[in-house]
């Protein structure tokens, strides 16, 4: 097969799908790789280093698109990279489609099979594609939060951590899962205090376990999320149902009563977002706007802006995934994995992920319907 990695275009985002190394794998599993012209200089790869490692390196976006069986990118296409998309193509990216409905209508409408890296599921509910990023943003969440904190950004003016005889900064974090525990460990190491919001009680009590009690837990309620609301210095939306839009567990009535100059980091933003007040995704280069007197945080793309980092953290977990598909084929592949099936969003026009389906509004088909289907109309063929 040849797999094609395309230079992401979304704004400031400098991380790439594929290491060297990673094309190195590609090379000596049989397959052919092709990168674009600077694809990779962002996380500091030299296209020289693709070729050592066998790579080739294309004339544009358009000869990786149009030449490549499978393309493995990290963000999401966008409606410029629209025209490239063509039945039988397979996608392996990060989808987030119940926030992008018109990318899921441009899968279907061209017949593209896309697996999405934040769907692949674990038989423990964990996802493997999604944690390492979940880490980043989740510590970066606190790091840029305490920044805009700052008087200069328009903030309260407080240090997270305060200092002797003066209190640190209240840091509200709503869930518990990756994003929230790691955005918890930042605040902690910078003197904060710390509480999060989180429905489960048995993640409660793992929570409390890890961080020796240090770190406050409330059960995820109207009532707990609005009294908490009102006391953050630094309010960050951690939540995420896979495949699916974010839950609005904030409203705006709550963000009214936020004290001024607070600021909120929505990490859920790539999936609607958490906070009724998140109402447009920012960049890194504008990255927040004022609302009620609070400074809104809404870069939907938070580990790009440390893409050395991402993109080695991302291709340690993408490789397995993109060697089985790559060497089996899409069916094969899913056949014999269904973590890697619970990834499939789209397949040959039909949306085949249920969470995604109801968020763009669209029928939900089942992938081994499909698989069967199209096996059995294989061998119905006459020879």
């Amino acid at each position: 097969m040849i797999i094609g990695v395309p230079k992401e275009i979304k704004a400031s985002e400098y991380r790439v799908a594929l290491t060297p190394a990673g094309a190195g794998m590609l090379k000596a599993a049989g397959h052919d790789v092709l990168i674009e012209p600077g694809a990779g200089e962002g996380s500091g790869f030299t296209d020289d280093a693709y070729e050592a490692e066998g790579a080739a390196i294309a004339a544009d976006a358009a000869d990786v698109w149009s030449q490549a069986g499978m393309i493995m990118k990290v963000k999401e296409p966008l409606p410029v990279e629209f025209e490239y998309f063509r039945e039988g193509l397979l996608l392996f990216t990060y989808l987030h489609l119940a926030a992008a409905q018109d990318l899921a209508k441009a899968l279907i409408d061209r017949g593209v099979s896309a697996v999405a890296y934040e769907t692949i599921q674990l038989p423990n509910g964990s996802l493997p594609l999604l944690t390492p990023m979940s880490e980043v943003a989740g510590r970066m969440a606190v790091q840029v939060g305490s920044q805009f904190l700052e008087a200069f950004y328009g903030g309260r003016g407080i240090l997270l951590g305060g200092v002797p005889g003066v209190p640190p900064a209240e840091v509200i974090i709503l869930g518990g899962g990756i994003v929230g525990t790691n955005a918890a460990k930042i605040a902690l190491g910078m003197g904060a205090s710390v509480v999060i919001l989180e429905k489960s009680a048995d993640r409660m009590r793992y929570i409390d376990d890890v961080f020796g009690g240090r770190v406050r837990t409330l059960m995820s309620n109207p009532y707990n999320i609005s009294n908490a609301v009102r006391k953050a210095d630094l309010l960050i939306g951690a939540v995420l149902i896979p495949g699916a839009r974010a839950p609005h567990l904030v409203t705006e009535d709550m963000v009214q009563t936020m004290k001024k100059g607070a600021v909120i980091v929505d990490v859920a933003v790539d999936q609607g977002g958490t906070i009724a007040t998140i109402d447009r995704v920012t960049t890194h280069s504008n990255p927040v706007y004022e609302r009620y007197g609070v400074l809104h945080y809404a870069v939907a793309n938070m580990p790009g802006a440390v893409p050395r980092t991402s993109t080695l953290a991302l291709t340690n977990v993408t490789m397995p995934y993109a060697l089985e598909l790559a060497g089996r084929g899409l069916e094969q592949a899913v056949s014999r994995s269904e973590p890697l099936g619970k990834g499939v969003n789209t397949y040959k026009g039909r949306v085949t992920h249920p969470q995604v389906a109801q968020a763009v509004g669209v029928p939900y088909t089942p992938l081994e319907q499909l698989i069967q289907s199209t096996t059995n109309t294989t061998n119905d063929k006459p020879s």
